[in-house]
């Protein structure tokens, strides 16, 4: 059977047994598109059909993007990787270490050991961490009335750091930080920044924090599985207040082909076709191991209706770079060691493989992360694509 027709038997199946309401998947070589399929609905409640001009909600996607733009700024001298950042954005400075709770309920907090450093909001070693994955997040925002960063609301970010910086890895919204201190530093709009250093020279024409009506007629509806089968479309809230902020963390739409060219100028090394975005010193530090020997753990939901408990390679010895999670063993009949990638919380899931020389990207649009059914589909066009070479 060849690639693209196995590719397209996992897609197809997903949507015959309504594992998924649609999906786009894409691979590529160094030079060569691999293989792009398309299945299922963009919208289910209208019938739309999935497409590969498809815009998604690519969610925790955008922490690479974000990390990369603070990376550019580290090679042109603007900042460094060890500076406590309190002198750039001052609400750094102010954040406290959540201890526990008083027998009045009341959050006890106490000053870090040691400051945020960039190294710690790229490694997730900050200390800050998500509501969705930390009951303790959620007590204290139900004891404070402190808003969730989906919200938008900068004042969301002072939330209370769960440990001292540096003290261990947690995933988190240290890069929404991150997203705040490119903006500081370069003096420009997150949006803007990343459009004219990153976007703009790669060709993603249909990727940002922001939403013309053009993308907007191809967004892809956000889905959640109703019981007894069958997809409901989750609806918006139109009277919602416009974001405070970028969320560096977590808010940009894009297409498949626009992340999959992302994700090839990283297996290239930082460049695609005559544009560097990345220096060979800066890719070292994105495609490798940046927390020694700290473990990247399960991430243990606290909001079922949005997340699963996270644990995509049981059993896989996992790293954070300062962009992605590093599998240090091989999966077995799917990537490599040396491996880097991540997802969104809405279903999408690029890597970039450099010993396989393979880029690819899975995009959904549902709810919970990491459902059981999305990761079958993941899971499926990966050993996939690696039966290519008969393994």
């Amino acid at each position: 059977m060849s690639l693209a027709a196995r590719c397209d038997a996992v897609l197809c199946d997903a949507i015959k047994e309504g594992l998924v309401p649609g999906v786009v998947a894409m691979a590529a070589g160094p030079q060569d598109l691999l293989y792009r399929g398309v299945a299922g609905l963009r919208y289910a409640g209208a019938g739309l059909p999935m497409q590969e001009d498809t815009v998604f909600r690519i969610a925790s996607l955008t922490k690479a993007v974000t990390s990369i733009a603070a990376l550019q700024l580290v090679e042109r001298g603007v900042l460094t990787l060890e500076a406590p950042l309190a002198g750039l954005l001052p609400g750094l400075g102010r954040l406290q270490v959540l201890e526990g709770f008083g027998t009045d309920g009341a959050p006890r907090l106490r000053p870090p050991a040691r400051p945020v450093t960039l190294r710690h909001l790229l490694t997730h070693t900050a200390g800050l961490g998500y509501d969705m994955w930390n009951a303790e997040i959620l007590r204290h925002q139900e004891a404070t009335g402190h808003p969730s960063t989906r919200t938008a609301r900068k004042d969301a970010l002072m939330a209370p750091l769960l440990f001292d910086p540096g003290e261990r890895w947690n995933y988190s919204i240290a890069t929404d930080w991150a997203g705040l201190v490119v903006e500081a530093a370069s003096g420009m709009d997150l949006e803007d920044y990343i459009q004219q250093h990153i976007l703009g020279p790669l060709g993603m024409r249909d990727s940002g924090f922001l939403l013309p009506p053009e993308r907007q007629a191809r967004l892809a509806a956000l889905h959640r599985r109703e019981e007894g089968g069958g997809w409901a479309v989750q609806p918006t809230n139109p009277t919602a207040a416009p974001p405070e902020f970028h969320r560096g963390g977590g808010a940009m739409y894009a297409t498949a082909p626009d992340y999959l060219t992302f994700l090839r100028m990283l297996l290239a090394g930082g460049t695609w076709g005559e544009a560097r975005i990345l220096a060979p010193q800066s890719m070292a530090l994105v495609a490798h191991n940046q927390i020694g020997a700290l473990p990247v753990t399960p991430m243990r939901s606290a909001i079922p209706a949005l997340t699963c408990d996270v644990d995509l390679f049981p059993g896989t010895p996992l790293r954070w770079s300062l962009a992605f999670l590093v599998n240090e063993a091989d999966v077995p009949g799917r990537r490599r060691a040396g491996s880097f990638g991540w997802a969104g919380l809405t279903n999408c899931y690029g890597w970039v493989d450099p010993t396989r020389q393979l880029a690819a990207i899975v995009m959904m649009q549902f709810h919970p992360f990491a459902d059981p059914a999305a990761l079958r589909v993941l899971e499926g066009f990966e050993r996939a694509l690696y039966e290519r070479s008969g393994e």
